[in-house]
């Protein structure tokens, strides 16, 4: 692994078209809607020489954010791989079954673990998830309006401001994945024992409040294994794959990709996995990682 964090240092460009895969809080955003104003200009950048980039999140894809989202991309991995775009179309779509939403919303139930679903087009609210968010939107207003200094992990403001739709509204037939937070340390831990080998369950990617948080996915459904659908319905190869990313639900991203690139402020765990560590999210860390390998 090269852990060096300097510009001009790393890898270098490799002959030839990639494909590089952008996660999103973390490495294009910090939390909430901050980004280092080099990022725009980089992926453009890559994608005029000819280079292919696509986002790879746990989000949504209704719930990409706009400053994301205009940047402009190829395509999206999105709910931790549940769905796949390419230039407009749907690569893979793959829902949990009736039969697996139903058992992952009874352990959570069971658990009183609060929750938010992700579909394809929206994320909906468990009636608990929807009100420690309107909670933490208010305390996190009293501090604005006091003065006091409100952390990078706090500008969750604006998901915790948001009004989703509760799960009532959902169809449970075309579930992608959850989001959940526990009251508790060990909440992933309880989830792992009650669901078993049928689902991956990892530490979250935003700080959301609470003990614990992580996301719910089916156990073959990640970033990696839609990375590898997609590099076949494009025909090319996983070693012109590039991956960049901060957290663990990066991990299968990782091991895909031909060259693993973690963030400056990615999970010390993460970055002993990369072939490369660029600078933080808001220090034009994927500028620096682009210039690193060639790409721009």
């Amino acid at each position: 692994m090269d852990s060096s964090t300097t510009p001009d240092a790393g890898p270098q460009r490799a002959a030839g078209r990639r494909i590089i895969f952008l996660d999103v809080d973390g490495t294009i955003l910090e939390h909430g809607s901050h980004i280092s104003p080099s990022t725009p200009g980089a992926v453009r950048a890559a994608r005029a020489a000819g280079h292919l980039v696509y986002l790879s999140t746990g989000r949504s894809a209704a719930d990409i954010h706009p400053v994301v989202a205009e940047i402009g991309f190829d395509g999206a991995v999105t709910n931790s791989g549940a769905l796949v775009t390419s230039d407009g179309e749907v690569v893979v779509e793959r829902p949990l079954s009736a039969e697996a939403t139903d058992r992952m919303l009874t352990a959570l139930r069971s658990r009183g673990i609060r929750y938010f679903l992700q579909t394809r087009d929206a994320v909906y609210a468990s009636d608990d998830m929807a009100e420690l968010m309107r909670d933490y939107a208010v305390a996190l207003e009293a501090r604005v309006q006091a003065g006091q200094e409100v952390r990078p992990e706090d500008s969750l403001v604006g998901l915790a401001q948001r009004r989703f739709p509760g799960v009532e509204e959902a169809d449970l037939g075309r579930i992608d994945k959850a989001v959940f937070v526990s009251d508790h340390e060990e909440g992933i831990d309880e989830l792992r024992a009650d669901l078993g080998d049928e689902f991956l369950i990892v530490p979250g990617s935003m700080p959301l409040p609470g003990g614990s948080n992580g996301e719910i996915s089916e156990r073959g459904t990640t970033k990696g294994s839609a990375i590898e659908l997609l590099l076949a319905h494009l025909g090319m190869d996983a070693a012109d794959a590039v991956a960049v990313g901060d957290s663990w639900n990066d991990v299968e991203m990782f091991q895909v990709c031909g060259v693993a690139v973690a963030m400056g402020n990615a999970q010390p765990e993460l970055k002993e996995l990369a072939d490369m560590v660029t600078t933080d999210v808001l220090d034009d860390g994927i500028a620096h990682a682009f210039r690193r390998l060639g790409l721009i």
